[in-house]
């Protein structure tokens, strides 16, 4: 794209070819300004180029086709290989004609569009890792001024300035000029300017001295604007539209649906904008998934979303887009998680037949859901982005990306209360304390669920508020108030009880087992877990099945019954890896080489151990797969 830094590169790697001495013959360089109002022809081009190569005035053939044959002669005469660097090309027209008619010698182009057509090694430029852009500003002010030591004294700010430039190299060196300028003041003040004008291009417009190196203008407003030009009217209004799309990552399907097109005629218009470099097709792997999405770099985002707003049609366009996508992901994250959530006896969801097919669409459209969550801060939006949310939480957890279970839960909760939901307030906060939980934010997570306990109990909702007194009680006992978490989960248990919900009454059954383990009642711990084992087969819950034999495995192990326990962590083991649950799958691998090094069965912990290892691996661990593997090793 525009400002990544093509030229840059270019004419560093042909400093260092030379210093190699690949290119004795010499090196050319024209900038074909492809991209200006007036870009340089061929034409043009080859009169410099045979300018450089010593034929001028009276020399100079009197046409272009000759001029052109005395271009091909003279690098066809020249036996030491020569670099030809043809920069900012947006045509192949402007470069063909200047090809050398010989394979002797080299050419490297630099353009924003892919010439797919032609038999040319590509190499696609990406923003900069976000270690390298801080690096890149703090040499660059550095080396101005040594003794200037504000990214030393603000850090923090420094990260979010690259962040907010989008790790674009155009960007960070109009920052950078900025913050030359301003040597009495901080970085944060700058971030502060970015940030409050909501566009970054706005602010990040270098006016003087107005040029790079390359005598190109340092302001990026005008580098997108001259992309944004030369696109085809339904390129152009597609591009808008990807705006306004939820996420940085968002699936051809759901861009179908924001553009109102079919999937076919979405995917040429998204394969014409990646080849012009406006947006990068993402590829990405969960486990044997392959995804396949789109990503608009932030900056170009922010344009787009500029030119959005200044236009009343457009503006009207991008709002019925998001409602379109909006029904499209809560139809389809409706229907995968009642498919996540699906026990026997209830009615089988038509769209996903089985969890695997379930999961996979979320894997595919999680970046876009999350993001579609956001608009649940907009009031014309905020109805169905609540309700998306809530068809989140069971997958989030389960993939264990608390971060996004986080984000997704806080912005509901927000938006319940300020619509004064009182329901969707309460369950909003239940989740949240979840995803504190698992976060390790115990005291938050505490304050969440005694929040979402109160209003349930103001709503004389027990169902709900009986799932908040587990909840309740698990993470107490992460804060070490034992007889507390005790007492909870007894509290969830009775009420559960009464209500008839049988599998809630079993969550609370295994939930108490820990708890009392916890307190060294270890018979009563394996009564309970034994208790919501039978419980969970009754119900045909067979996954939160496989988490009681896991408990149970647990307690026998502390009773030192150790046979017993080995076979009820195969048992869990056995349904987890049914479920492809890779996570507890690994956890309960670890209890049983546990179980299997107390009874001196080495070779078998090792082993077992190791799987464990790999099983957290998969489930994207690596922390508990280091020691999984340290475990092993230690046996060997």
């Amino acid at each position: 794209m525009g400002g990544i830094g093509k030229t840059a590169l270019a004419v560093e790697a042909a400093h260092r070819a030379r210093a190699k001495g690949w290119f004795p013959g010499g090196t050319l360089f024209v900038d074909l300004r492809g991209y200006d109002d007036d870009p340089v022809t061929a034409d043009q081009a080859v009169l410099a180029l045979l300018d450089a190569l010593g034929v001028r005035d009276r020399d100079l053939p009197p046409t272009s086709e000759r001029q052109y044959d005395a271009y091909r002669a003279l690098l066809a005469e020249r036996r030491d290989r020569m670099l030809l660097v043809l920069d900012n090309a947006s045509d192949p027209s402007q470069y063909l004609p200047l090809l050398p008619g010989t394979d002797r010698h080299r050419v490297l182009i630099t353009s924003r569009d892919r010439p797919d057509a032609l038999p040319v090694r590509l190499i696609d430029l990406e923003t900069l890792a976000p270690e390298d852009s801080v690096d890149l500003v703090t040499r660059a002010l550095h080396d101005t001024d040594e003794r200037d030591d504000r990214p030393t004294r603000e850090p923090e700010a420094l990260r979010e300035l690259t962040d907010l430039c989008g790790h674009l190299p155009l960007a960070l060196q109009i920052a950078v000029g900025m913050l030359r300028r301003r040597r009495g003041r901080g970085i944060t003040s700058l971030v502060t300017e970015i940030r409050e004008a909501g566009d970054p291009t706005t602010v990040l417009d270098y006016g003087s001295p107005g040029t790079d190196l390359y005598g190109r203008s340092l302001a990026l407003r005008p580098v997108l604007e001259t992309s944004y030009r030369r696109l085809p009217t339904a390129h152009a209004r597609l591009l808008c539209l990807l705006s306004v799309a939820p996420g940085a990552e968002v699936s051809t399907e759901a861009i179908a649906v924001l553009a109102h097109l079919d999937i076919k005629a979405a995917l040429c218009l998204l394969e014409d904008l990646a080849a012009t470099h406006l947006v990068t097709l993402v590829r990405s792997t969960h486990g044997a998934a392959s995804l396949t999405g789109w990503r608009v770099h932030d900056l170009v985002r922010a344009f787009g979303a500029a030119v959005t707003a200044s236009d009343a049609a457009l503006s009207k366009e991008g709002a019925a887009a998001r409602h379109r996508v909006l029904d499209h992901y809560l139809q389809g994250a409706t229907a995968a998680d009642e498919r996540l959530r699906w026990l026997p006896g209830i009615r089988s969801p038509e769209r996903f037949p089985d969890r695997a097919q379930a999961l996979a669409w979320f894997d595919t459209e999680r970046a876009g859901l999350v993001g579609a969550v956001q608009w649940a801060r907009e009031g014309p939006y905020r109805a169905k982005a609540v309700r998306l949310a809530e068809c989140l939480v069971v997958y989030l957890a389960w993939r264990r990306y608390f971060d996004d279970l986080i984000t997704v839960t806080r912005t509901t909760l927000e938006a319940s209360h300020h619509s004064q939901d009182l329901l969707s307030e309460s369950l909003a906060s239940d989740n949240l304390a979840i995803a504190l939980h698992h976060a390790g934010r115990t005291h938050e997570a505490i304050d969440a669920v005694t929040h979402a306990r109160d209003l349930f109990n103001a709503l004389a909702d027990r169902s709900h508020e009986a799932v908040t007194w587990d909840h309740l009680g698990f993470i107490l006992l992460d804060a070490g108030r034992t007889e507390e978490a005790i007492d909870a989960h007894v509290r969830a248990r009775d009420m559960n009880r009464s209500l008839g919900q049988r599998n809630r009454e079993a969550s609370a059954w295994d939930n108490l087992g820990i708890a009392l383990r916890r307190a060294d009642r270890i018979g009563e711990a394996i009564d309970a877990h034994s208790r919501a084992r039978d419980l969970f087969q009754t119900t045909g819950d067979r996954h939160h099945e496989g988490s009681a034999w896991h408990n149970l495995g647990v307690a026998l192990q502390t009773a030192n019954r150790l046979t017993e326990a080995v076979a009820a962590c195969t048992h869990a083991i056995e349904i987890f890896r049914e479920f492809e649950d890779w996570y507890r799958t690994g956890r309960t691998l670890a209890n049983l080489s546990s179980c299997y090094v107390a009874t001196q069965r080495n070779a078998e912990a090792r082993a077992t151990y190791l799987q464990a290892a790999d099983a957290y691996i998969r489930a994207g661990a690596p922390a508990e797969a280091s020691a999984a593997q340290s475990a092993a090793h230690a046996l060997t």
